[in-house]
């Protein structure tokens, strides 16, 4: 035990995401003194990278847009998804509490999104909603802003390297490698910060931690990229495994199959193939010139389908689908991972996919998006779908790349961490992607912001007790 500590709060929070900036500001909310802890140099992690997409079901933008929709409508969707491996009380909580802190980022942090409801692979209608600007960073800039009034402090280049446990084995404080530099992590020195009250983990997952994900499931080498900072990586994770904390899932990884390998890592490609080529268009295997799979499907489906293929394919949208989706791809195009073309012909040959094949591909995709019903895939035609027969074309190459890990820390629904013999570790609370059992085999797509501030909050509130 401790004898001597450096300094003390009531609620250590680790990590400065999505998750532990709502962790912090509702522990704040209820009167506690609230420390952040980021191992980097900056706020926001792999959370102000993102693309600002959250999932939320009968919202106010939804009626305003005449979509009917449910939170009993949004669990069916993630337990399908998630294969039925999801925990369904974490899944009850996030649905019946996503309207919620939708709203809560709208009216109390005062974030805007665009006024358009969006739906991706694996939902049955449209409840995703994008943050101004499109990215991550609205959300987190917005959260800083109420941190900063509320006065807590956060404090960078804190490398939270162990738990700490008093002798009834409730975590009690943190060893913080202060002044810790990721370049050189031998750089700075050890101190010892108490939490009087409790820990909140929020470190996110662990897809750039190549060893570790590759213990999990043995296909994700280093020849595999990540949409991920180099920095999500398992050390808090390990670290609470080291003392008893329980986990789940974590050979569940998720690939982003709206990746392009003619970018490095999350980059702007995604805008374009899931928000325009899924919803719109079609992905074509180059060797053959055919479709082999429903564009809408979830990101697992997609991956897998795309894995099997063994290499690059093409995602393929016209004009018309461009201008319909509303989003500009002008970035994509500029940086050549979204490539226009005036003909079919000339696509066919930048690409070397047989004309003749997906000449048929076209014409066939055309027959259903024309009768409505997708015989083939079973891709569902969604409002303003319409054939691709409006040049130019647009296409970009499509490999999955690791993107999020579904499994982590075992919780239960006041996110107090599980011990392996299934009792409460005291002290000891996760939010966010370093937690497992939420999503299953497979999450849908603008859940991760929703699963973070929905949990964050909840940490919050209830470390601060």
């Amino acid at each position: 035990m401790i004898e001597t500590w450096t300094e003390e709060h009531d609620v250590l929070v680790i990590g400065s995401g999505f998750a532990g900036l709502s962790a912090a500001i509702e522990a704040r909310e209820a009167g506690a003194d609230v420390l952040i802890l980021e191992k980097m140099r900056a706020y926001g992690g792999n959370s102000i990278i993102s693309d600002g997409g959250i999932a939320a079901p009968a919202t106010q933008l939804q009626e305003k847009h005449g979509i009917e929709d449910s939170a009993n409508k949004m669990y069916d969707d993630m337990l399908t998804s998630g294969l039925g491996l999801n925990d369904p009380l974490l899944v009850r909580t996030l649905v019946d509490t996503a309207n919620d802190a939708f709203e809560w980022s709208i009216n109390y942090l005062g974030v805007e999104y665009l006024d358009r409801v969006d739906i991706f692979g694996g939902h049955s209608v449209p409840r995703c909603y994008t943050a101004k600007n499109i990215s991550g960073a609205t959300i987190i800039k917005k959260q800083i802003q109420k941190i900063q009034k509320l006065n807590i402090s956060i404090v960078y280049s804190s490398f939270v390297k162990g738990l700490i446990c008093n002798s009834a084995g409730a975590v009690c404080g943190v060893v913080v490698r202060k002044g810790y530099d990721y370049m050189n992590p031998d750089k700075g020195s050890d101190i010892f910060i108490k939490a009087n009250k409790g820990v909140i983990i929020a470190s996110g997952g662990f897809s750039s931690d190549v060893d570790f994900r590759t213990l999990q499931d043995p296909r994700l080498t280093k020849s595999l990229e990540s949409t991920n900072k180099p920095f999500a990586t398992a050390e808090v994770l390990r670290q609470a495994m080291e003392i008893g904390a329980e986990t789940e899932q974590l050979s569940s990884i998720q690939l982003g199959p709206w990746a392009s390998p003619d970018e490095r890592g999350y980059g702007v490609g995604p805008q374009f193939s899931e928000y325009i080529v899924f919803q719109y268009g079609v992905i074509i295997d180059p060797t053959t010139g055919n479709r082999f799979v429903n564009e809408l499907a979830d990101r697992k489906t997609l991956s897998d389908a795309l894995l099997s293929i063994g290499h690059p394919c093409i995602g393929i949208a016209d004009s018309k689908a461009v201008t319909t989706s509303g989003w500009n791809i002008d970035h994509g195009l500029k940086k050549k991972v979204i490539r226009k073309f005036d003909t079919l012909d000339e696509l066919a040959l930048f690409y070397s996919v047989p004309i003749e094949k997906l000449a048929k591909t076209i014409t066939d995709f055309n027959q259903s998006a024309l009768h409505g019903i997708d015989s083939l895939y079973g891709k569902p035609f969604i409002k303003n779908s319409a054939p691709i027969k409006n040049p130019p074309y647009y296409a970009m190459r499509l490999w999955p790349k690791v993107h999020f890990t579904m499994g982590g820390l075992k919780i239960n629904d006041k996110t107090e961490v599980i011990h392996t013999n299934g009792t409460v570790i005291t002290g000891l609370y996760a939010a966010g992607e370093v937690t497992g059992g939420v999503h299953g085999a497979s999450r849908l797509g603008s859940c991760s912001i929703t699963d973070c501030l929905v949990f964050g909050r909840i940490a919050g509130e209830n470390a601060a007790q």
